[in-house]
């Protein structure tokens, strides 16, 4: 694959202000530690930068990727050929809002959202305050933890739409379902943040809440290896990916470095030297097992990048 020419790239980001790397591996910045060097790599730092450079890049046919914070999203070996917008540190401011609410951009953290609530002695976001990973793609697949969703708690989310608009609509209007969202039904949309709606609460009680789910994390999730968390979708009521898979005997089975970890079936971990072929590959398996021994078939939590040839 040959690399998009730098010169007219580099002319867009120094004319938007917006900062960039050439040639940055991706594996610097996905939660499986995978990834080949994406041409480049921009991080904006507001709502305006992000509409301006992507306009431009529209304009010049450059291929480009939206990402988050890179805890869900499986890189391909070869890299990216275009420009990967990061919405991550740059773009992640944290505020209250009245007295309940709290509004986030799209590049902060879980983990920072929880802590300032618990700041603010704010009760509703302690489900989510492990989940690892940042506020866009959170809103993006609905995450949820312990029996919470990132539903129970946006009020509204701001975006920019396919012309580069920027719109908000209400928590109801996002249309979450299980892992799911209006976002990843409407291609070009893209989430800049969101308003969360808390509860007046006793900063004790959240804090110790939020330390026994940490807890429960760290006692049945394989936390010291590099992974995206839960790798498949559940399949129904009742029906756990973790089970099926451990079922059909798969707990341990491994294609190169990646691995079914023997700590929690649903993860899939890369044990130091995985690519993403081999976690893709073991995922494949995975799933042609499981299909074939119980007629259910898994359906990747992951999101899958894909490369691009210009």
């Amino acid at each position: 694959m040959i690399r998009i020419r730098s010169l007219p790239v580099r002319d867009i980001f120094e004319s938007c202000g917006v900062a960039f790397k050439e040639n940055e591996p991706l594996s610097l910045h996905t939660s499986f530690r995978t990834g080949g060097p994406a041409d480049f790599f921009a991080e904006p730092d507001s709502e305006e930068q992000t509409a301006q450079v992507i306009k431009l890049l529209k304009e010049r046919d450059i291929p480009f990727f939206v990402m988050g914070n890179g805890t869900n999203l499986l890189a391909p070996d070869e890299g990216f050929r275009g420009v990967v917008i990061a919405l991550g540190s740059r773009f992640s401011g944290i505020s209250l809002v009245g007295e309940t609410s709290v509004r986030a951009s799209a590049g902060a953290l879980m983990s920072r959202i929880g802590r300032f609530a618990l700041e603010m002695g704010l009760a509703g976001f302690e489900f989510a305050h492990g989940i690892p990973g940042s506020l866009g793609g959170g809103v993006y697949m609905n995450a949820g933890a312990y029996g919470g969703e990132l539903r129970e708690v946006i009020r509204s989310v701001r975006f920019l739409d396919d012309g580069l608009e920027l719109k908000t609509i209400s928590g109801d209007a996002a249309a979450f379902g299980y892992r799911d969202s209006i976002f990843r039904h409407k291609k070009g949309w893209i989430v800049t943040g969101a308003d969360i709606g808390l509860e007046k609460g006793e900063q004790p009680e959240i804090e110790e809440k939020m330390r026994e789910l940490a807890r429960r994390r760290r006692d049945k999730q394989p936390l010291e290896y590099p992974s995206a968390g839960s790798t498949f979708k559940r399949p129904g009521d009742g029906i756990y990916a973790a089970k099926l898979i451990e079922d059909c005997g798969l707990k341990g089975f491994s294609v190169g470095g990646a691995k079914v970890s023997g700590k929690h079936a649903g993860f899939v971990i890369n044990t130091g030297n995985a690519c993403s072929s081999d976690i893709l590959r073991l995922m494949e398996e995975v799933r042609r097992t499981v299909f074939g021994r119980t007629g259910i078939e898994l359906e990747p939590e992951v999101e899958l990048m894909a490369a691009r040839d210009v």
